[in-house]
């Protein structure tokens, strides 16, 4: 694919395509990665409410995982998780990289 020239950009704010947000990928400059505990999770769906990216997956109305490729590393799904521990725990990429 050919990078476009910058007359050849839009302009900021306009929306060229309906549903085109899933075609950008932008977990490649997240800081944080949310890390799931499926056994801590009760599955209550307030991550899955309030994840601002929708990178939150469901399978059967449960949680599922996280979608890596869109999510941009927020915290707001940790922050939300009522289980204490937290079900999901913001951990910094370049550590969970290393493993």
């Amino acid at each position: 694919m050919k990078e476009r020239g910058w007359t050849e950009i839009p302009i900021g704010g306009i929306i060229e395509d309906a549903g085109n947000a899933a075609t950008y990928e932008t977990g490649s400059w997240r800081t944080y990665r949310p890390i799931w505990d499926s056994e801590a999770c009760i599955d209550c769906l307030r991550c899955w409410v309030a994840c601002p990216d929708s990178s939150i997956e469901l399978a059967d109305g449960k949680i599922a995982g996280i979608d890596y490729d869109h999510c941009k590393g927020c915290g707001i799904c940790s922050f939300e998780c009522p289980v204490d521990p937290k079900a999901i725990q913001m951990k910094l990429e370049t550590d969970v990289a290393k493993k």
